[in-house]
């Protein structure tokens, strides 16, 4: 196997260097270029290309969803559409058995239609929720892991960046993947809840200090009907945002990146004319908040179109490709295989760049074995947003320690129904192609 690879190949030795950076704790961006620009000083091929290949690589019109995409998650977590939107579902579904937990998986089940970044999503709604299903009786740890786990799913419901940097590097329709993708999320989303049921509740205050101070409930004593009323009315603008966006896109009327300015638009004209919460404060901030996430990602994506230049010509696609597909006949378990790597991989870097590394080698064994690039996107999707909740290093783990002054282990624990409800969901995703084709097909 490794001299069908060939170990020494220039290829080869630059994911060798990417992962010793990795290991060194250099950021990932630049242990992307840096490996990359090894590589080509290896293979003979002039620096100067360095330049020209970064500039194409972020040249593309669809990558223009990712920063109005960030844009748009971070005005509406400032300008107070999260806790609205909190408020109402907590009327609305709060009294079932579950309540608040089903609550926060609601909660995230939306954010995700909004935002589309898993660490964002546990920084911006975490605190609100843990704090409403502490006062609810439950365990802070498993308050933090239904959020980690929700949040992580936010890569999974559309609009979604990392559908959008699938569809680019497979070339496949970003529409088609938002459709397929949502009953999956939803799916995805059901696992939690069937989780709840389990819960340790606790009777009586744990002592632990609170997270933050919420606002008072407005409709706290008021018949059950007229504050479902009024906070849907409250919450109303807000609630629009996922059909406002996703409508769009599925009539026709906008693309995928034009979406995500139809969304920022959106944000600023709920925040200053329906709720008046905007100001220039909020929106420096804002700004200041998106451009630093955004540079992040687009950073990557600059660099990592170095490392697929090399992985194309040192030919390691067809190389790592034929390993995989030499390992068996049985579709099953190149599948299998396929999962744990990316499971793997996701535990330790973030989505873009597991993406950005794998696809190249891994789509060309997804045509070559007939699967829909659609579903395989949407698996792909679910794969890395499990690799987000996943011990010892999932990435969400540490924002929702910081959220809650937990320690990681703690948050682990609390995590760990969750993980384990999703990697029986992720089987039936997989086993079950018809879950991501069902409205595509509908839809046609």
């Amino acid at each position: 196997m490794f001299e069908m690879i060939g170990i020494t190949s220039a290829g080869t030795q630059m994911i060798v260097v990417f992962f010793l950076l990795m290991a060194l704790r250099v950021p990932v961006a630049f242990a992307l270029g840096l490996s990359a620009l090894y590589a080509m000083w290896k293979i003979g091929f002039g620096l100067e290309l360095a330049g020209d290949l970064i500039a194409t690589g972020i040249t593309k019109f669809s990558l223009l969803a990712i920063p109005f995409f960030i844009l748009a998650g971070v005005l509406m977590g400032s300008l107070g559409i999260a806790e609205r939107m909190i408020r109402f579902f907590r009327v609305a579904v709060g009294g079932l058995p579950g309540g608040m937990g089903i609550v926060g998986t609601v909660v995230c089940l939306f954010w995700g239609a909004v935002s589309g970044s898993g660490p964002a999503s546990v920084a911006a709604i975490g605190p609100m929720i843990i704090k409403g299903m502490e006062d609810d009786g439950y365990d802070r740890a498993f308050a933090a892991g239904l959020v980690v786990t929700g949040a992580a799913f936010s890569i999974v419901i559309p609009p979604s960046i990392g559908l959008v940097i699938y569809g680019v590097i497979a070339e496949t329709s970003i529409s088609r993947l938002f459709i397929a993708a949502i009953i999956p999320g939803i799916f995805m989303a059901l696992t939690m809840v069937a989780v709840l049921p389990f819960a340790r509740r606790r009777t009586a205050s744990s002592g632990s200090p609170s997270l933050l101070t919420l606002s008072p409930d407005p409709y706290a004593g008021l018949p059950r009907g007229r504050a479902l009323w009024l906070s849907f009315r409250e919450s109303f603008w807000g609630l629009m945002t996922p059909v406002v966006i996703l409508g769009g896109i599925y009539s026709g009327i906008f693309t995928p990146t034009e979406a995500a300015i139809v969304a920022t638009v959106y944000a600023l004209g709920v925040g200053g004319l329906a709720y008046r919460t905007l100001t220039l404060a909020r929106l420096y901030d804002a700004l200041g908040v998106a451009a630093a996430s955004s540079a992040v990602v687009m950073l990557i994506v600059a660099y990592a179109s170095l490392f697929g230049w090399v992985v194309t010509v040192d030919d390691l696609v067809r190389s790592y490709s034929g390993a995989l597909l030499g390992l068996s006949d049985q579709a099953w378990v190149i599948l299998l295989v396929i999962m744990v790597i990316l499971l793997i991989a996701g535990m330790f870097m973030d989505p873009v760049t597991v993406m950005f590394i794998a696809l190249p080698i891994f789509l060309p064994v997804a045509r070559q074995m007939g699967w829909d690039p659609v579903w395989f996107g949407v698996l792909v999707m679910v794969n890395l947003a499990i690799g987000l909740i996943t011990p010892p290093v999932g990435i969400n783990l540490y924002v929702a320690a910081n959220v809650t002054k937990l320690s990681i282990e703690r948050v682990a624990r609390g995590t760990m129904p969750f993980l384990l409800a999703s990697l029986v969901g992720i089987i039936v995703v997989a086993a079950v192609p018809q879950m991501s084709q069902l409205l595509v097909n509908w839809l046609r």
